[in-house]
């Protein structure tokens, strides 16, 4: 069977491994830019500063994935415990904000209050929520939502959460324990010990990027080809072409591309390629400035802040200096911030402008001044950054999946699957490790479809 992987990201580069591992001699892994780690990749400005595409930190769900991580970079990472925050009201509000509206100026706790003991009253029954407001409205109140869940997400998604489905969230939103919230008031305690990633890793250098750098450099040399973009495939006759006007045929074409440019490139269905304008995602801007001397008091043991109001364009700033100390061309002597902001047609931006508005932004929210010394700055556009959880993505995905597959083509990966809800970085490497074992051996994908895989897919015949 020749299994041809397209996009050497996490997903990619995983499947790629579980390949070599399963002794599979017959594939190819394909990459479009000049450099293996997709959407994992890192930078290094021209000024020896590092930067990732976005704010990652490393967790995981799978040990298989803990193992990856040792092979990569052995014991080269920093621990951390999670210290986030919210920014809101010229004040610091510990993450998750839910849990610690105690610091709310007294207005505002007053509304939270009341809406929380509201949704109490009138709890159970009824029907489903048909959107994310209505969700959250339920689980919140009218003065969380008001206050901080409505303008953070906007923010976030650049979508108006009535937009977004319900069936996205597991453990990505934190719900209400009224109890727990008004013991955190009577005690004035911060609550911050909430959510899947408490601790986390970070490589000790390179960034986030050095993870799958090493990983790629470890599989067969004959097995990876970059700067090979993929520009049409033939499902009829399992032919995929590339930029340069090679091809390459296979069996299986495990795809890690976006979906909807992967249905784009499909010249022998247009069935498939008129549903590609189906699918809602958003943009990524991540700003990158970096500054001589220290971070201020107030930042040198923060991980990342969360921004919910409209004076800032960025919805999330990490303070990345604190990840680790090779971040800055010269440890000890420099620090760092990068900052997300968010595009779509419902939320536009101005490229022109981003990088002086974040800047205006920082000395706003306090974290530098006048007279703070910038040495360099940088940004870089993401087309695609979020896999929007838009109202009827799960019939679009449920419809358009299973005739990929049909083709011989499976679409795995962050933007492959569309599942924000299984987009991290262990769940996307595992994605392409159950992908290959679903092809070679049958066994059920349990990341994406929770072994719910109808039946193994067919070898396909000699003569194909």
């Amino acid at each position: 069977m020749r299994i041809l992987v397209v996009g050497a990201g996490p997903t990619g580069i995983s499947a790629g491994w579980r390949l070599a591992e399963r002794g599979h001699d017959d594939w190819l892994l394909v990459e479009g830019d000049d450099h293996p780690g997709g959407l994992a990749a890192s930078v290094v400005d021209e000024n020896g500063f590092t930067w990732d595409l976005g704010g990652h930190v490393l967790f995981s769900h799978y040990r298989y994935f803990d193992q990856l991580m040792r092979e990569a970079l052995g014991d080269a990472w920093v621990e951390h415990e999670r210290e986030a925050w919210v920014w809101m009201r010229e004040r610091w509000v510990p993450y998750p904000f839910q849990n610690n509206i105690w610091r709310l100026p007294p207005d505002e706790l007053a509304r939270c209050l009341e809406g929380l003991v509201a949704i109490q009253r009138l709890a159970g029954g009824g029907e489903p929520p048909a959107n994310f407001v209505e969700w959250l409205r339920r689980s919140f109140g009218d003065g969380l939502c008001e206050t901080f869940m409505f303008p953070y997400n906007f923010k976030v998604w650049a979508y108006e959460p009535s937009q977004l489905g319900v069936d996205w969230m597991g453990e990505r939103v934190a719900t209400v324990d009224l109890a727990r919230v008004l013991r955190n008031l009577v005690f004035q305690r911060d609550d911050v010990n909430w959510g899947p990633n408490a601790t986390f890793k970070f490589p000790l250098h390179g960034g986030t990027g050095a993870i799958w750098d090493a990983l790629a450099a470890k599989l067969p040399a004959d097995r990876l080809e970059c700067g090979r973009r993929l520009t049409a495939v033939d499902t009829a006759n399992r032919v995929a072409t590339f930029a340069d006007g090679s091809v390459e045929r296979y069996d299986r074409l495990l795809s890690t591309i976006p979906c909807d440019v992967l249905l784009r490139l499909l010249a022998d269905r247009p069935d498939l390629t008129a549903r590609a304008d189906e699918f809602v995602h958003s943009s990524s801007h991540v700003v990158g400035i970096g500054f001589d001397g220290s971070p201020p008091p107030s930042l040198t043991t923060k991980c990342w802040m969360y921004f919910p109001e409209p004076e800032t364009p960025f919805y999330r700033t990490t303070v990345f200096s604190n990840y680790s100390p090779n971040n800055v061309a010269r440890p000890g002597e420099q620090w760092s911030l990068m900052a997300e902001i968010s595009e779509s047609r419902d939320k536009p931006v101005d490229a022109s402008r981003i990088i002086e508005q974040t800047i205006a932004g920082f000395r706003r929210s306090g974290f530098i001044d006048d007279s703070t010394p910038i040495v360099t700055t940088w940004h870089r556009r993401l087309e695609h950054g979020y896999p929007t959880p838009w109202l009827g993505r799960d019939a679009v995905l449920n419809a358009v999946l299973p005739q990929l597959e049909a083709c011989g083509i499976f679409s795995r990966g962050r933007f492959g699957t569309w599942r924000y809800e299984v987009s991290n970085q262990d769940h996307s490497a595992m994605q392409g490790v159950e992908a290959v074992d679903w092809m070679l051996a049958g066994i059920p994908e349990t990341t994406v479809f929770g072994g719910m895989n109808a039946e193994p897919p067919a070898i396909v015949p000699e003569e194909k």
